[in-house]
């Protein structure tokens, strides 16, 4: 059980990670200062906002960085990466520093590129870790970074409502931070070993109530946070926030404590029973032979099982395609990669579709400008971030759907 407790702690540090990574959500609220600091137009501000999602072209580094680093190494790479790249942008917007157009258009460059290794140690951690359930640990860890917009602006209005610049500051500090606290359960991770269906059940159990708990955090801060306009009633919604943000540290431990109970309780009245049959002249080694044999037996029927298990479940997972067995969930090489279809149609699918919602949040603050409504961008962002956050969460009703016909 401490290795399942560790695993539930990594998907909730996951979590974590995800909610406060996706800085480039915010963009938009501090957008028209960096135009008018810059003295640039909306054209040159369009590029700063294409660099920062032109970073997360250079991802692929983070998965070959994996190969020679160790999983918090990388993720304290993309932190400090990303603390250069909003730290010195936020030099530049309190007018500390100068620099000209070209370096602004690096760090942009570099502040994305940060949260695409951000995403790969949170595919990493939950592909690793949950070889069944791998789509639902997916699909819950990232849809929080839709959240990031609406958490860093409730941030951001707990502590000055009327600054722009913090933004910039609060994406540069807040990830390092989380990577240092979230850096003791990646460490811990537990070795992986075969489950029963037992325990996979249980998993899938846990992951709805996760996803439960998800969608009342979505509709706190979507339905609340027009509230925080002030300093005072945006600390006591923040207090709230990061409560329902810590309920999944503590959540997943309900049903195996359940587990464990049943189980002592089990065992509580087996040795009874055996108490009761043994003679007062019998020793107590013969007790101990008798529970050790039990525990023996048990052991080797359910290594029977995970053997037929894991079995079962690889011939169900093996898929030919051009003569070649290629295993889900298994590594293949870049080169079988580019060779599948499969591949090709997820990366334009992605690259097209993604397209859209780029170009409308990153241009939010000009909307609401040309609207009239440049004091109300932030809530604007905190619509978008929410919305972004349940698209990305019902993503995962066909693997709901495809575990319960199973």
């Amino acid at each position: 059980m401490t290795g399942q407790s560790t695993k539930w702690m990594i998907v909730a540090a996951a979590i974590w990670i995800q909610a406060f990574t996706g800085t480039n959500l915010d963009f938009s609220s501090y957008s028209s200062h960096l135009k008018s600091v810059l003295e640039i137009s909306q054209v040159q501000l369009n590029y700063l906002s294409v660099a920062s999602d032109l970073g997360k072209a250079l991802g692929w580094c983070s998965g070959v960085s994996l190969l020679y680093l160790p999983l918090w190494t990388v993720m304290f790479i993309a932190a400090l990466v990303g603390f250069f790249g909003y730290g010195l942008q936020w030099l530049v917007l309190q007018r500390l520093i100068s620099l000209p157009y070209a370096l602004v258009f690096l760090l942009c460059l570099l502040a994305g590129w940060s949260i695409c290794w951000f995403n790969t140690v949170c595919f990493v951690l939950c592909i690793k870790n949950f070889s069944t359930n791998r789509a639902l640990a997916l699909s819950l860890t990232l849809s929080f970074n839709g959240l990031s917009g609406a958490l860093y602006t409730l941030v951001a209005n707990a502590i000055n409502p009327k600054s722009d610049t913090l933004y910039l500051f609060l994406n540069a500090m807040v990830p390092l931070i989380i990577s240092s606290v979230a850096i003791i359960p990646v460490i811990r991770e537990p070795p992986l070993k075969p489950l029963p269906a037992k325990v996979t059940r249980c998993e899938s159990l846990v992951f709805l109530c996760l996803y439960i708990l998800a969608a009342i955090t979505g509709l706190y801060l979507l339905f609340l946070n027009f509230l925080s306009t002030n300093a005072p009633r945006a600390r006591f919604l923040l207090v709230g926030a990061i409560f329902l943000l810590t309920l999944p540290f503590c959540l997943p431990g309900i049903p195996y404590a359940r587990h464990l109970a049943r189980r002592n309780i089990h065992f509580s009245s087996s040795s009874n029973n055996l108490s009761f049959h043994m003679d007062d002249n019998n020793e107590p080694e013969l007790y101990e032979e008798l529970i050790e044999r039990d525990d023996s037996m048990l052991d080797d029927v359910t290594d029977i099982m995970f053997g037929v298990v894991a079995k079962e479940d690889c011939l169900g997972k093996v898929i030919e395609k051009d003569t070649a067995a290629m295993m889900l969930g298994e590594e293949h090489p870049a080169r079988l990669l580019v060779r599948s279809s499969d591949f090709w149609l997820y990366y334009i699918t992605y690259f097209c579709g993604g397209t859209i919602g780029l170009v409308y949040s990153n241009n939010l603050g000009q909307i609401s400008q040309s609207l009239g409504y440049a004091s109300q961008t932030s809530s604007l962002v905190t619509l978008y971030s929410s919305c972004s956050f349940f698209g990305r969460l019902l993503s995962a009703a066909p693997d709901f759907l495809r575990d319960k016909n199973v």
